[in-house]
């Protein structure tokens, strides 16, 4: 294969690959964002998404990865890639790209002292600060991309506790869609799909009755699958 000049003089310049991270949390019926002061030049102390240049001997997931563990102290948590943003003056410090992952934590599992090591806070999806960069871009893309796949895949168990109540879960749902849903539609569509392992227990937070706790059933979805009913919620 031949090459012009201006190939062989684009190869010796650098250019740099990162990963930007997109952490969901979802608490007291709100979607929320973990944001972070930057603490590196330029728009040092500005509002960030947390990220990392990728390491040489690490695939671009396990990257990832590393930036939630060091970040939050989790791992084994839903991560999913969301695209790549490479416009040219993204970033006034490098001529980098940067593939964005977007991440479902509970926020009741992560390490506060790490968080806070990392000067970061938990916004709610509707009033977030105005961030570097392209990073407003990525948080809406990641969305985006939540909405559709909670729609069709149990990933919004991820933001729930183990036990649940069919409110909880309905309140999350409308996090995602950020509209309201009928609740009686909801618990009949939520109770069809026979995903849900209803327990003995119950949550008495919200009142002296109190609502039954559910689990997900993974066993069960999975033979949904295989039925080849589709998995739809709302």
């Amino acid at each position: 294969m031949s090459q012009n000049t201006s190939d062989l003089y684009q190869v010796k310049e650098k250019m740099y690959v990162a990963t930007d991270c997109i952490i969901f949390g979802f608490q007291d019926g709100k979607l929320k964002l973990l944001v972070f002061r930057r603490k590196l030049a330029p728009l040092e102390g500005e509002w960030s998404l947390i990220g990392s240049f990728v390491r040489l001997d690490e695939d671009l997931e396990i990257a990832g990865q590393r930036v939630l563990r060091e970040a939050t102290g989790l791992e084994n948590v839903f991560m999913q890639q969301l695209k790549s943003y490479g416009k040219k003056d993204r970033d006034p410090g490098y001529r980098c790209i940067s593939v964005a992952q977007y991440a479902l934590i509970r926020i009741d599992q992560y390490d506060e002292k790490l968080v806070e090591e990392h000067g970061a806070k938990w916004y709610e999806i509707d009033h977030l600060p105005l961030l570097i960069l392209d990073h407003n871009e990525m948080v809406h893309d990641a969305l985006l991309q939540l909405k559709h796949n909670a729609r069709y895949k149990p990933i919004g168990f991820e933001l729930l506790p183990e036990k649940f109540t069919i409110p909880q879960l309905q309140s999350l749902y409308e996090a995602i869609y950020q509209r309201e849903l009928d609740a009686r539609n909801f618990r009949k569509k939520v109770l069809s799909l026979n995903v849900l392992e209803k327990l003995d227990e119950k949550d008495k937070t919200g009142s002296k009755r109190g609502a039954f706790l559910y689990k997900f059933n993974y066993e069960n979805y999975q033979k949904l699958l295989k039925s080849g009913y589709i998995f739809e919620i709302a």
